[in-house]
This record gives structure tokens, sequence and C-alpha cells, in this order.
């Protein structure tokens, strides 16, 4: 029986787990009589299967063999088939995959006997010449082949891969050794990435570090994560956002600055929602939230065109058009055009009633207490978040619940922000920065009254903030954009977890 004919059987795989530790303990014992190493670290590729494939792919036999070019790889043996004198394994590298030819003549008896026992999974190099199998498959005629590591897991059947997708997150080792897809989806991500921070350097932005442990939480409503720190003997968080420190440095004479980091939120788990997640924070002295609007729409686009190629993008089967200017609505206004509020939309009886339509109650969502600006956001984020497909940026939300926004000028009841909305979800929220030091200190106080009444999101004072403020902040706009879920969008992929490569799980029984 063939290798491979003994891989399609049916064997329980803890059978095939104590076989491959079996050919691992002949190995060890072949090292003790002098014969290789179990496991060597003495060999480099000179070449890449992608790399072989874009030079030579397109020869034809005769001059392929005329050239008769060396080629040095390495990778995972994917496939195997032996045939009595000579065999094909198929190796796969960090670029892709490449076929190599081995014969007992061209590497010597003992080694092939050893090559025949090799498993799918195993780690292998070889070196040989670049030639053309009959069927026209660029390959390596092998002269020589090692074994680097002894795999002792059998791979996913290779028909079906890794079917339960929670397994794909949690053994994302496997789910990229056996999915190209996967490997494409983060390939893409990174990429995307560093397309945004050279798209933020270009113009003029200095990319920075601030603390991920924080002595207040502050820069967003949310429920952070408490630690505990033994050296200072005090309770810290981790951070929910960067913005606060950010600022402090626009106020120590950086005019622009982004950070591209983690944020932490110990808040629920879902399709969008992950503890820990990547924003890119950034904040420009002499900005304001119509000059951050502009930006991000200039930044959304140059990242789908450095991730996609263009413009027009396709989510959950659905078309997402970039190129088109993106809409600007304020709540009020989105409500009305998504809804059949009509003038419904100012009546303080008329939302209450519609809210609790929807499930809502007095008790657990306090309906009554609420301001009429209050109200509007609850319907807006119930109703009116998930139509928003197209790119959209929702803007001047109330000064209430926005509580590091400048107020409007006119309106001071609402504030010069904006969040963004693509396939239903935020994707982005930016406003003109609050430099009142005073005004700012009215607004954490506030935000501490909402916390004694039993607001887990709501801020606490930071004093330390307000000295900053004090010595004088220039009029300053700043945005953070979650990547996550950008990444989603780009990659077209319906969960974040799809797009983190090890997504927050619960821990295995």
């Amino acid at each position: 029986m063939s290798d491979t004919q003994a891989h399609a059987l049916p064997q329980d795989e803890n059978q095939l787990i104590a076989e491959r530790r079996e050919k691992l303990k002949a190995i060890r014992v072949a090292q003790t009589e002098g014969k290789g190493v179990a496991f060597p670290n003495n060999f480099k590729p000179k070449d890449h299967a992608h790399a072989l494939m874009a030079a030579h792919d397109g020869k034809d036999t005769e001059a392929l063999n005329a050239e008769a070019t060396p080629a040095s790889v390495a990778g995972r043996m994917m496939l195997k088939r032996v045939m009595g004198k000579a065999s094909f394994a198929t190796l796969q590298d960090s670029t892709g995959r490449i076929q190599v030819y081995v014969t007992r003549d061209a590497i010597g008896e003992e080694q092939y006997a050893l090559f025949k026992h090799w498993d799918l999974g195993d780690i292998v190099s070889a070196e040989g010449t670049v030639f053309k199998t009959k069927t026209g498959e660029l390959s390596i005629h092998a002269t020589r082949v090692k074994l680097l590591t002894k795999s002792l897991r059998p791979l996913p059947d290779k028909f079906h891969g890794m079917a339960d997708q929670e397994t794909k997150y949690r053994q994302r080792y496997v789910d990229l050794i056996t999915d190209e897809a996967a490997r494409k989806r983060f390939t893409a991500r990174s990429r995307a990435v560093s397309g945004v921070r050279d798209f933020m350097v270009k113009h003029d932005f200095l990319e920075v570090e601030t603390p991920m442990l924080h002595p207040i939480p502050g820069g967003a409503n949310a429920k952070p994560f408490t630690t505990h720190h033994n050296a200072l003997d005090q309770q810290m968080f981790l951070r929910i956002a960067p913005e606060l420190y950010l600022k402090r440095l626009i106020v120590g004479g950086f005019d622009r600055v982004f950070e591209i980091n983690r944020s932490f939120r110990n808040e629920g788990i879902s399709v969008r929602h992950n503890p820990e997640f990547t924003m890119m924070e950034f904040y420009a002295a002499y900005w304001n939230y119509l000059d951050l609007m502009d930006f991000t729409e200039e930044l959304i686009r140059d990242a789908a065109v450095k991730a996609t190629g263009g413009l027009k993008l396709t989510y959950a089967g659905k078309e997402v058009d970039l190129s088109q200017p993106f809409k600007r609505l304020t709540i009020v206004q989105a409500i009305q055009h998504h809804t059949d509020a009509g003038e419904h939309v100012a009546s303080t009886q008329w939302l209450i009633a519609a809210l609790k339509k929807l499930g809502m109650n007095e008790e657990k969502d306090k309906l009554s207490t609420r301001s009429l600006a209050s109200l509007q956001v609850l319907y807006f984020e119930e109703v009116v978040e998930e139509k928003l497909w197209q790119p959209t940026f929702i803007m001047e939300h109330p000064t209430e619940i926005s509580p590091l926004a400048r107020a409007n000028d006119s309106r001071p009841e609402v504030t010069e922000r904006f969040e963004l909305y693509i396939t239903g979800r935020e994707f982005g929220n930016g406003f003109s920065e609050l430099n009142d030091a005073e005004e700012q200190a009215l607004r954490f106080h506030a935000q501490v009254a909402a916390k004694d009444d039993g607001d887990d999101e709501a801020m606490y004072y930071d004093h330390d903030f307000v000295r900053a403020l004090e010595y004088g902040m220039p009029p300053t706009g700043g945005c953070g954009v979650g990547l996550d879920r950008l990444m989603m969008l780009l990659t077209d992929s319906p969960s974040i977890r799809d797009v983190i490569l090890f997504p927050a799980l619960r821990r295995e029984a």
C-alpha cells in the first residue's frame, strides 16, 4: 500500500499521531548513532515557489532543460504520490506551492527509503533543477531532499479542510496551512494597514505610541478591563481609546499625530465586536469636523484601492460604491430619510411609544427621563443604522452624549461630530475637539454624575487632561477609525473574527 492510500483510510487520529511519534523516535535513535539530526537548522532556501513559477512557468521543456536552472526550496509537504522508484511531492511555502520530483536514482536508495516514510505536514527541503513534467507542470527534479521538521499531527482532510468555524479561529495556524483564502485575507489586511500608515505619513502626520495601561480610562464611553499594578499598588485600566493622550501631544506642540494600536473594551462579543480591536486615531491642529470628513473619505478610498484595486466593492453580495461622494446627514435627517417618522421625530411621546414597540422598557432604558436628543439617538441606533449601506456621515450628535466634542456655535445642544457608517456599521467617529478647559471640566462632572447613577460606560474625571487643556490646545479635529471593521469590508468578511488572527474565545474545556 502506498503512503497516499494509507492517508486516505479513516483511521483514528490518535493512532496516526502514535505512528508519527514512533517515526520521530526512530529519527532520534538514528541521531544517537550519528545519522543526522532530528530537527536540523542548517538549511536556508534560496528560492520561493511563487518566484520560481513567475520566472520559469512560461518556458517550454527544451528551454528549461537547456538552462538547467538550480533551485533550492523548503516548505510543508501537502501532497505525496509514491510510485515505485519515482515519487512526487508538493511543497507549500509562504508564497505558494511547487511540485518536487523525487527519484531513487537521483537521491540514492537510502534517502529514498526514508522519504517514503515521511508524512503530509512534514517540513521538507529540496534541492535540484527546474524542469517541466509531461503534463507541463513546473517542478524541481530533486538531487537532495531532507526532513527538517517532523509533523506529529495529521492535517485535516484536503477535500474538506477545517469544517468547523470555531476550530478555524482557535487553531488559526492550521487554518492558515490549509486555507489559501485565509492566507490571502490576512496578507491583504497587512498590506492595507501598511497602506493606511503610509497615507498618514504622506500627509505629515507623526506616528506615536501612547500607554496601554491607564490610571484613568478615558476617550470613549465604554466599560474597561481593570487590573492591578503591584509595584505601584494601584488599580490600572487597559485603554479604551488613546484619545486623551494624543490630545495632550497636540497641547505639547505636535500639530498632527496618529496611532495604530489596540484598544480594549470589556463588553459583548459579536460579528462586529472583539474585546480587543485595532483602531487608528488621528488628530490635526487647526482642523474641524468638516476637514476630518473630507480627509476620512480620502483615507477610506485610498485603503480600498490599495487593498482591492478599485472603489466598487461587494459586501455580503451587495455593492458598496466608494467612488461617489459620501452622504452627509444629521441624526434627525437620517431618521426622516430612512423611516416614516416625518415630523414625529421632534415628538418625545411618539419616540417613546416607537421605542417601546421595538422592545425597550421604562425600567431598563429609563425612557421617560431621557431628553428628546437622547431618544432620537436611540431610535436612530435601533431603526436607521442598519439601513446605511452606502457610505454615510451622520453628523451633529447631541452634546450630552459627546463629552469630548466641541459644541456647535449656533446650536450648542449639538456637537461638531460625525460617525461614518458603511454596510449598516459604524466605521469611524470624529469631531472638532473641545479645547475649552472649563467646559471640559463641567462635561467630566456630568459624566461622573451619570456613572454614580449606574452608567458603567460613563467617563471618569481626568484631572491631568483638564490641566493639559488649561495650558491651551489649538483648535483641533480628531477621528478614530476601526481598522478591523474596515478590513471586514475590504475582504468581504462576515465576521470580525475572520480578520483578527487570534480572536477572543472562551477557554477550551
